[in-house]
C-alpha cells in the first residue's frame, strides 16, 4: 500500500477511534426516565407516590433505592450554613472591596472562578461531592447556580461560569452520573457536556421552551406557582417531569403533579 494511503487509512482510523471514544462514558450514564413524575426534596427526603420516579435530594441526604436520583450540589455558590468551611478557604470566595460577594436572595456567597488556578481547586473541592453522590447510590448531579455571574457586580464573566462548568461536567462524567444544568435559560449546555436540566419557575418566567429547545425531554421542571404550573402542564406536562411545591421545600408539604 501506497504511503500517502497508508497515512489516509490511519487518519481516518484514528477518526473513527477518537469519535468512538468521545461519548463512551454515555453508556455508563443513566438518563433521566420520562413518563414519571418528580419531587424536588431540598428541604428533606420523604417518600411519595409510586408515580414519582424521579426525586432530587440535597448531597448530604441519602438518595431513595427505588427512584432515580438527582443530588443537588450549590457548585457556584456557598450554603448559607457552610460559612466556616469556606472561611478556611477565603481566597476562593469573591470578593469586592475585600467583602464577599452575596447572592442576596439567598445569604450566599458567590465562589471565586475567575481564574483558571482558582477554578481548578474549586472543581477538586466540588469533585469530591460529586463522588460523594456516586458513592451514596445517586446517579445524577444537578449543579445550582451556573448563573452566579449576573450576581457578581462585574467581577465574574458568562466565559468564566461556562469554563469551570466544563471541569464539573468532566468531574460528574468521570465519577459515572449524568450533570444536570442549573439556570441561565437560553444557555444550550449540552454544548459543554450538560445531559439535563432543572428549571425552577420556568413558566412564570416564560423559559420553559428555552429549555426545551436545548435539553428535549431532559427537563425538570418545579415551580412554586398554582398558576404557573398551570402553565408548564398545559405547555409541557404531556412530556416533561413537572411538580408544584413550596418555597421553602418542607418535606411535609403536599407536592402535586400534571
Amino acid at each position: 500500500m501506497h504511503r500517502p494511503l497508508l497515512a489516509l487509512t490511519a487518519a481516518v482510523l484514528g477518526l473513527v477511534l477518537g469519535l468512538t471514544a468521545l461519548p463512551a462514558h454515555a453508556a455508563d450514564l443513566t438518563p433521566l426516565p420520562t413518563g414519571t413524575d418528580v419531587d424536588y426534596q431540598l428541604g428533606g427526603p420523604v417518600d411519595r407516590p409510586a408515580h414519582v420516579g424521579i426525586v432530587v435530594r440535597d448531597r448530604t441526604a441519602a438518595a431513595d433505592p427505588d427512584r432515580y436520583n438527582v443530588c443537588y450540589v450549590n457548585g457556584f455558590q456557598t450554603q448559607p450554613d457552610a460559612k466556616r468551611f469556606w472561611r478556611q478557604r477565603w481566597n476562593l470566595v469573591m470578593k469586592q472591596d475585600g467583602r464577599p460577594v452575596v447572592d442576596e436572595n439567598w445569604g450566599e456567597w458567590l465562589l471565586d472562578i475567575a481564574t483558571p488556578a482558582k477554578r481548578r481547586r474549586l472543581a477538586a473541592i466540588v469533585g469530591r461531592w460529586v463522588d460523594g453522590c456516586a458513592r451514596d447510590g445517586f446517579q445524577a448531579v444537578e449543579f445550582d447556580n451556573l448563573d452566579s455571574f449576573t450576581r457578581s457586580r462585574g467581577e465574574l464573566a458568562r466565559r468564566d461560569a461556562t469554563a469551570f462548568a466544563r471541569l464539573l461536567v468532566r468531574r460528574t462524567h468521570a465519577a459515572g452520573l449524568a450533570a444536570g444544568q442549573k439556570n441561565l435559560a437560553g444557555y444550550d449546555g449540552t454544548r459543554i457536556g450538560f445531559d439535563f436540566a432543572v428549571s425552577e419557575s420556568c413558566a412564570q418566567y416564560r423559559e420553559c421552551g428555552r429549555y426545551v429547545e436545548d435539553f428535549g425531554t431532559q427537563v425538570l421542571m418545579v415551580e412554586y406557582r398554582r398558576v404557573d404550573f398551570r402553565r408548564a402542564c398545559a405547555d409541557h406536562g404531556a412530556t416533561h417531569a413537572i411538580v408544584l411545591r413550596d418555597l421553602a421545600l418542607r418535606p411535609g408539604h403536599r407536592a402535586r403533579y400534571c
